[in-house]
């Protein structure tokens, strides 16, 4: 589980204890988290995400595109102090430009309604899915956009 969050401030205690459950992601060159409590930015090096090539691992961005929505939505749970599992159902992914720098991988969460019937849904039946869209962007360009469906189970 997920640290218990007090805030949006406490996105480097919930970064930290990510990289320890994931170790891949020690080495993505992973930048600091970026967390209002509605939004989630990444950042990450293309150096260590780069391809034959030499522009951004489409396998980088996917791995970094889901984490960044299952983080959003860990983070959400956290909040609402509900002990989850959370997995990744269903995605698709539409890679549109190439990435030559650093580039980073952003998600917001749905309208408040949205996140209420599953939070309703998740307290009531133990199950309960939200879809997310997550771009990868270099700058202000989209180089890919992911659509994820994430199930959170209550432990």
């Amino acid at each position: 589980m997920a640290p218990e969050m007090k805030g949006p401030t406490d996105i480097a205690d919930f970064q930290h204890w990510l990289l320890g459950q994931i170790p891949l992601l020690n080495h993505m060159g992973l930048g600091s988290f970026d967390y209002d409590g509605q939004q989630l930015v990444i950042p990450a090096a293309l150096g260590p995400n780069v391809n034959d090539k030499g522009t951004g691992f489409g396998g980088s961005q996917a791995t970094l595109a889901t984490l960044c929505g299952w983080s959003l939505i860990t983070l959400l749970l956290s909040e609402q102090g509900l002990d989850c599992d959370l997995v990744i159902a269903d995605s698709q992914l539409k890679y549109l430009l190439p990435v030559d720098a650093d580039f980073i991988a952003r998600t917001q969460l749905p309208d408040s309604p949205a996140i209420d019937a599953f939070l309703d849904r998740l307290r009531s039946r133990g199950r309960a899915r939200l879809d997310l869209a997550i771009e990868v962007c270099q700058g202000e360009r989209v180089a890919m956009r992911m659509t994820g469906a994430y199930v959170a189970l209550l432990r």
